[in-house]
């Protein structure tokens, strides 16, 4: 397992800074979430831990290694991403698309192996997509080909799993059935999601992303309280213990509706 660590990190644009001194750790194992308001900063967050943007100042470690340090090679065997665009306008097979994560593990010129086709079969078996290998990618809906990405980052088998907006195009069952699996790995995952509830049932902690800033860390039920949701989602809601998960509960209300006093679901066991 991978321990993830940022220190002042920060990027811009011309005009704008997206990022600014982010400090973010992550311990080996744990489900870390990312969440905020449109245009917050996490999608620019994650390019900037996995190398697709230069931040320009401030440093990524991994395991305690400047991710400077590391050859692209070496940091795909480390760290497998997921983004939020599901194109794939190739003709290939699902198979030939999971297959492709296994490609930081190959040597040049040698082909995929045994293992490495079982290793494929494993990733579409965890995302129920293993009677769908011999089909053309590109016949898929967008929600199965995100299944597909999906399965490519599983069989990449990097101990760190990077994951922006991962179930925005699965439905209710894809979304728990991914965020389930997700749990299970025993990996250490940084996902950006937009569904609070999502984030509150199965992230150990939560970093809470405004104007570029991480502005709160924590368990969910550290985090996700009334006041905050006002001041950064701009929402009234009122925050409960689920009685099934017993992990909070946000029900959102109208700006006309009262809310609770007092709000029992903070105090989570």
């Amino acid at each position: 397992m991978t321990k993830l660590k940022t220190t002042d990190l920060c990027f811009s644009v011309p005009g704008r800074r997206l990022l600014a001194a982010a400090n973010l750790q992550v311990a080996a194992g744990e489900v870390a979430g990312l969440v905020g308001p449109n245009g917050s900063g996490k999608s620019t967050l994650l390019k900037n831990l996995c190398r697709v943007l230069t931040p320009e100042s401030g440093a990524v470690y991994i395991d305690g290694k400047d991710a400077r340090a590391f050859s692209h090679r070496a940091m795909a065997r480390e760290m497998a991403v997921v983004g939020q665009q599901t194109a794939v306008d190739y003709a290939f097979s699902v198979r030939e698309i999971v297959l492709m994560g296994r490609a930081p593990h190959l040597r040049a010129l040698d082909g995929e192996t045994t293992e490495d086709f079982a290793m494929a079969q494993q990733a579409l078996e965890k995302v129920g997509l293993q009677a769908y290998a011999d089909r053309d990618v590109t016949t898929l809906s967008g929600g199965e080909k995100q299944l597909v990405l999906i399965a490519r980052a599983l069989a990449q088998d990097a101990g760190l799993l990077l994951l922006d907006e991962p179930t925005n195009h699965l439905d209710v069952h894809h979304q728990l059935q991914f965020l389930e699996l997700v749990r299970s790995l025993g990996r250490t995952v940084v996902v950006a999601l937009h569904d609070l509830n999502l984030a509150a049932r199965y992230c150990d902690r939560i970093h809470v992303i405004e104007g570029g800033h991480i502005v709160a860390h924590g368990t969910p039920e550290a985090v996700l309280t009334p006041a905050l949701l006002h001041r950064v989602f701009h929402v009234q809601a009122e925050v409960f213990q689920h009685p099934v998960t017993r992990r909070p509960h946000i029900t959102y209300l109208a700006s006309d509706e009262p809310t609770v006093s007092p709000v029992p679901a903070v105090h989570c066991a």
